[in-house]
């Protein structure tokens, strides 16, 4: 997945190493009287506006998708802190980005189309719930008439 210089998301969609900036943050949660000294946090950013590796659409969708995490100026911002060590949560900031524009390069479904039901069942439909209001009148008091 990782190459020499970028991440290798799916074919014709490639994000190079010069559109990736990495700082690193203090984490909060696991690692003792380590968390206080050590920032091992990673905070990936991705211009995803102006990435040349990315078509038109999937650019438009991977902004869609990241929600949040995406800034009013198109770039995506990937907190990873779920381990101790600074290599292990870059590398996770960088399989999370590759699966949201994975996730992103992937056509979208066609849309639906709408049918209408024959009317061979609308008309067994109809005689079935005629049948079950007919047992349900049928449940009520026997008056003497």
């Amino acid at each position: 997945m990782t190459e020499e210089r970028g991440i290798r998301v799916a074919p014709g969609v490639f994000i190079g190493e010069d559109e990736l900036e990495e700082v690193f943050i203090r984490a909060s949660g696991p690692g003792g009287q380590n968390v206080n000294k050590v920032a091992t946090a990673v905070q990936l950013r991705f211009d995803a506006r102006h990435a040349a590796g990315l078509a038109e659409e999937v650019r438009d969708r991977v902004i869609r998708l990241a929600g949040q995490r995406a800034t009013k100026e198109g770039v995506i911002v990937i907190e990873a802190s779920r381990f101790r060590t600074q290599e292990r949560n870059r590398q996770d900031a960088r399989e999370r980005l590759a699966a949201l524009v994975a996730k992103a390069a992937e056509p979208p479904p066609p849309p639906r189309k709408k049918t209408r039901p024959t009317r061979g069942s609308v008309e067994r439909r109809l005689k079935a719930k005629a049948g079950r209001s007919t047992v349900k009148k049928m449940r009520g008091r026997v008056s003497d008439d």
